[in-house]
């Protein structure tokens, strides 16, 4: 996840037990630093999206959220699914 949600823990938390998958909660002006990249890219200043990922991953904290409380959460999706 990129951008001010990354703020609230509690959404990328929730976001990770509602998908079953790690999220990984990188910088909060992730559309702004993909431009930058981009365009560093296109002025030959990195190789490819590759490295592109690399600076950036070494460039920013990124958290992980591991999945927690998943039966619950799939319980509750069959509850919301069969009243939809």
């Amino acid at each position: 996840m990129v951008g001010g949600g990354i703020h609230n823990e509690t959404l990328c938390q929730w976001t990770a037990n509602a998908i079953g998958k790690p999220v990984w909660a990188g910088p909060a002006e992730g559309s702004a630093i993909g431009n930058m990249v981009v365009q560093w890219i296109a002025q030959g200043e990195l190789s490819d999206i590759w490295e592109a990922r690399a600076v950036i991953r070494d460039s920013f904290p990124i958290k992980l959220y591991e999945p927690a409380d998943v039966r619950l959460w799939d319980e509750a999706y069959g509850l919301f699914g069969d009243r939809t």
